[in-house]
C-alpha cells in the first residue's frame, strides 16, 4: 500500500488526501505515513475488527429495496477523510450565517413576509410549497428559531471549491453515526490519535441537551425532554435510541403521549402522567398531529399542535421548519442570506437551474444528459436524476415529469464530487463523497467539528445516501503542527 506518486494517484479530481502530483496534503501526511507502513493482511484485520464491533454494538441502518425492509449493519470504511481546521473555521463561520439566515426567513414566512412584500423571494413559491404549513402563520418559537437542528450537506469540485449542496431542516439525520465512526477508528487504530492533532467531536450530544433545554417554556425547574420516534422499524431508530440514550431524553412513541384538556403535553408513566416541556420529534410534519394534518397517522398525538401554539410545548425542529427544506427555495439562499444579514454568503451554492421558469426549463430539458434534475422536497436520494449515468429512458420519463409539475424540480451541474481513498477488501480506490455537518442554534449556534462523511462505495458512483447503498468515514479535522 503507497501514497505517492507510484502508489494512489487519483487523476482529474480533487482528492482529500493526496494532490494533483500524488503527495500527501499537508494535514494528511501522518495519515498517509501510517497506512505506508501496512499491508493488506493488517488492514484486512482492522477492517474485520471493525466489523464486529459495529454488529457488536447494534450500529445499523435500514435500506428500501424492491419494497423490502433490510436491516444491516452500518457501512464504515477505515480511512478518514481529513481537512486542516484553517480551511475548517472559514466552514463554520458559513454554516452559521446560513442557519441564522435561513431561520430568520422561516419566522418571516409565518409572520410578517417582508421578504415577499419587498419583492425578494415569490409568493408563488410559498402559494405551491408542500411544507409551507398554513396552522403555523402568526406564531414565532422561542429565540425566533423554527430550524433548531440542520444537517448541511457539502460537496467540493474538481477545482477544490466547498459548495453547499442542501439544507436539511425537517428531521435531518446521521450524527449518530459521525459520533459512532469516532469511537471505531479510536478503537482500531489508537495510535493514530496520538500522532495526529484531531479536533474531537464529542461534545455534540452535551450541546444538542444544551440546546433543547434551552427551549423549555417552564424554566423553575428541570424540563422534561423526550425524544419521539415512529418506532423500531425506521430506517435510523439506531440513531434514535442512541441520541435519547446520550442526552437522557425519554424515547417515546406517539401513543406514549398525550395532550389533556389544560393543552399541556403528558408522557404516561408507571407512575402516572408527566408534563413534557420538549419534544426533539423524529416524525415528518404530516404524522405529528392527527387533528390538524394526515387524519389517519398513528405516529402522531392529537392536540399536540395546539399545545405547541400555545406555547405549552416546544418542539424541534419546529413544525412548519420544513418550508425551506425545499431545493427550490434552496437557489434562493445567496439573497436570503444578503437580505436578512446584509452580508455576501461565505459558503456558495451550486449553480441550479429552476424548472419553474421557462427559459432555465428550456435548457434543462435539452441538456438532460449533463445535469442532475432533483424533485424539490424527496430526501435520500430518492426522485434523482444524474443524467450523464441515465440511459434515455430515465431521461424521457424525467423530461415528462419536469413538464408536468415544472415546480417540483430544479437541475444542476453534475459535479465531480471530490474523492478519498477508500478501502475495497484488496486495495485502496479513490470513491466520492460529501459530508453532512450539524448545527444546533436555540440562544446561540454550535456547530459540529467536521461532520458525516458519506461515501460511494460502488466504483465511479456520485451517490453517497446511505439509503442508497453509500457507506461513511471518519471526519479529521486536524490543527497545525501537521
Amino acid at each position: 500500500m503507497k501514497f505517492g506518486p507510484e502508489g494512489y494517484r487519483p487523476r482529474d479530481v480533487f482528492d482529500e488526501l493526496v494532490d494533483s502530483e500524488g503527495e500527501p496534503r499537508p494535514a494528511a501526511r501522518a495519515l498517509c505515513r501510517y497506512l505506508s507502513t501496512l499491508d493488506a493482511g493488517e488492514m484486512r484485520l482492522r477492517r474485520t475488527a471493525i466489523d464486529a464491533a459495529i454488529v457488536t454494538m447494534g450500529i445499523s441502518f435500514t435500506t428500501y429495496s424492491d419494497g423490502e425492509n433490510i436491516d444491516r449493519a452500518w457501512p464504515f470504511d477505515p480511512i478518514p477523510r481529513v481537512m486542516p481546521e484553517s480551511e475548517w473555521r472559514r466552514i463554520d463561520r458559513g454554516l452559521r450565517q446560513r442557519l441564522t439566515a435561513l431561520n430568520l426567513f422561516i419566522d418571516d414566512l409565518y409572520n410578517a413576509q417582508r421578504i415577499i412584500k419587498d419583492g425578494v423571494f415569490p409568493a408563488e413559491l410559498i402559494a405551491s410549497s408542500r411544507n409551507f404549513r398554513k396552522q403555523c402563520r402568526g406564531i414565532s418559537p422561542r429565540f425566533g428559531v423554527w430550524a433548531n437542528i440542520c444537517g448541511t450537506d457539502l460537496v467540493r469540485d474538481r477545482d477544490g471549491t466547498v459548495y453547499v449542496l442542501e439544507d436539511n431542516l425537517r428531521v435531518p439525520s446521521g450524527v449518530s453515526y459521525m459520533l459512532e465512526n469516532r469511537m471505531l477508528m479510536k478503537s482500531a487504530f489508537p495510535d493514530l490519535f496520538s500522532a495526529c492533532r484531531i479536533l474531537p467531536v464529542d461534545s455534540y450530544t452535551a450541546a444538542l441537551y444544551d440546546m433543547l433545554a434551552a427551549l423549555a417554556p417552564r424554566v423553575d425547574e428541570r424540563p422534561v425532554i423526550v425524544l419521539l420516534t415512529p418506532g423500531i422499524f425506521n430506517s435510523a431508530y439506531f440513531e434514535h435510541s442512541y441520541l435519547a440514550q446520550q442526552t437522557g431524553a425519554q424515547l417515546v412513541q406517539g401513543t406514549d403521549l398525550l395532550v389533556g384538556s389544560d393543552d399541556v403535553v403528558y408522557m404516561k408513566t408507571i407512575a402516572g402522567l408527566r408534563r413534557v416541556d420538549v419534544i426533539y420529534r423524529r416524525i415528518d410534519d404530516d404524522f405529528l398531529d392527527p387533528d390538524v394534518f394526515r387524519s389517519d397517522s398513528a405516529l402522531g398525538v392529537p392536540g399536540l399542535m395546539r399545545a405547541w401554539a400555545k406555547g405549552n410545548v416546544a418542539i424541534a425542529n419546529a413544525p412548519g421548519a420544513g418550508v425551506a427544506d425545499d431545493k427550490v427555495v434552496y437557489t434562493f439562499v445567496p439573497k436570503i442570506i444578503k437580505y436578512y444579514l446584509d452580508e455576501d454568503p461565505i459558503l456558495p451554492n451550486v449553480p441550479s437551474y429552476l424548472c419553474m421558469d421557462e427559459k432555465d426549463r428550456e435548457y434543462v430539458l435539452a441538456n438532460l444528459d449533463k445535469l442532475v434534475v432533483k424533485p424539490a422536497n424527496e430526501s435520500g436520494g430518492y426522485g434523482l436524476l444524474i443524467g450523464p449515468k441515465a440511459s434515455q429512458a430515465e431521461r424521457d420519463e424525467c423530461a415528462a415529469r419536469v413538464r408536468a409539475d415544472p415546480r417540483s424540480y430544479m437541475a444542476q451541474p453534475t459535479l465531480q464530487l471530490s474523492t478519498a481513498p477508500t478501502w475495497d477488501g484488496d486495495d485502496i480506490a479513490p470513491r466520492h463523497l460529501d459530508m453532512r455537518p450539524f448545527v444546533l442554534q436555540s440562544h446561540g449556534l454550535y456547530v459540529t467539528t467536521g461532520g458525516l462523511t458519506r461515501v460511494a462505495m460502488r466504483a465511479g458512483s456520485l451517490v453517497v445516501n446511505s439509503s442508497q447503498g453509500g457507506g461513511s468515514k471518519d471526519t479529521w479535522i486536524v490543527g497545525e503542527p501537521y
